[in-house]
């Protein structure tokens, strides 16, 4: 909220983007609520949620028109719009271009599909939208958010609340939950609703079996490096047949929807991407819980997933690094910066310790080098700084 107060009364489409039940719908209200305590009046402010069904008609951008304009009172004022999942209407972008064009207006948008920002939004307005990731709760959120709804006298036990993160997420509506079996089946409606919604009805998928098995070896498969020639061996293991060009399309669903994220190979002494095996990681790790069974045994993975969405939650953009045969975890750049981060359980052998310092020690360069694990020892050496994962979650200076 902070940053989106800097932006209201700005130019610019404020574009809210994120996979269902991240919170965006929430963000759109509290930015209302903000609009209504600097004294703009409700007259001025439209809402549209485009999942309601008092606004089931809208299906093109000429009844959004409709729609908008009907709620218009003929006012000079500005008039500030919200549309909640806006790439349910067909060509709304031409809706949104002449909104501002023609209207005295603050536009705010919100949608839960990679594209969104890929269509003609990029032509119609070049440089004139504001991009809002909004992911899942960090352990930080999570921290607060606990803090904020208990009696100031009672003890906060950050490990307790630290091992239920690590094993349902942060989807924002299961944080107030307690109990287990609630939380994994509130998961498992976000689950479906994100399969069903956005990839089997959109793209009339018939073979939901073949999708379902292909989405659990991609879950399977989260912080592994992932090839379309292993997945179809798996498959016909599982006596299903397909085509890497089914595979291809499959996980350009899922990344559409945004329920995962695909991190490709750089290569850090050629400095050119790698265009095989690449990696996946969860937008939520909460979703590998309800998923796979012995979630325990995935932990150094798991920690992966976090640690990889941490870093996107700040701006950065990652790449997984290759440095002769070794691998470093995360290549991360913003603001014409650079760091580099390796991520492990814990450095209980020299052996481990050798593996995870090791690719750090052949990069020829002075950026910053970090050893994420759950040890409570600091273990930096030769100019890499060793972290604990939750200092390092707690920090959000890096």
């Amino acid at each position: 909220m902070d940053y989106i107060n800097k932006l209201i009364d700005t130019e610019f489409v404020k574009v809210f983007i994120g996979m269902r039940r991240t919170g965006k719908t929430q963000l759109m209200l509290n930015t209302i609520d903000e609009l209504k305590n600097k004294g703009i009046s409700k007259e001025n402010i439209i809402y549209i949620s485009l999942e309601s069904r008092r606004y089931n008609h809208i299906k093109t951008h000429t009844q959004l028109d409709e729609e908008i304009y009907s709620q218009i009172n003929n006012t000079q004022e500005k008039i500030y719009i919200f549309i909640d999942e806006i790439q349910e209407v067909e060509g709304w972008e031409k809706s949104i271009n002449s909104y501002r064009v023609d209207l005295n207006s603050d536009i705010y948008i919100t949608g839960s599909n990679s594209k969104l920002l890929s269509t003609e939004l990029s032509t119609l307005l070049a440089g004139r939208y504001i991009r809002i990731p909004v992911y899942p709760f960090s352990f930080k959120e999570v921290l607060e958010y606990t803090k904020q709804n208990m009696s100031p006298d009672t003890p906060i036990d950050e490990k307790e609340i630290w091992t239920k993160y690590l094993e349902y997420g942060g989807m924002p509506s299961i944080q107030s939950i307690d109990d287990e079996y609630v939380k994994t089946n509130i998961l498992e409606d976000i689950y479906n609703s994100i399969i069903i919604n956005d990839i089997l009805t959109k793209h009339s998928i018939k073979d939901v079996d073949l999708f379902k098995r292909f989405l659990r070896y991609l879950i399977n498969s989260t912080s592994q490096t992932f090839s379309k020639k292993s997945i179809t061996n798996y498959l016909k293991n599982e006596n299903k047949q397909t085509s890497r060009t089914t595979i291809t399309n499959y996980t350009q669903y899922i990344e559409e929807s945004l329920f995962s994220h695909k991190v490709r190979r750089n290569d850090l002494i050629g400095k050119k991407e790698l265009k095989t095996e690449e990696k996946y990681y969860l937008t939520d790790h909460g979703f590998h819980h309800i998923i796979i069974d012995d979630n325990k045994k995935w932990i150094p993975r798991i920690l992966e997933n976090i640690i990889y969405i941490e870093l996107l939650r700040r701006g950065y953009t990652v790449h997984i690094g290759k440095i002769k045969n070794k691998e470093v975890d995360f290549v991360c750049e913003k603001n014409k910066s650079k760091i580099y981060i390796q991520v492990s359980y814990i450095l209980s052998t020299q052996e481990t310790v050798t593996r995870e310092f090791g690719p750090l020690e052949k990069i020829p360069d002075n950026y910053p080098k970090y050893v994420l694990t759950m040890d409570e020892f600091d273990f930096s050496q030769n100019g890499i700084i060793h972290m604990n994962i939750i200092d390092f979650l707690k920090n959000e200076d890096l």
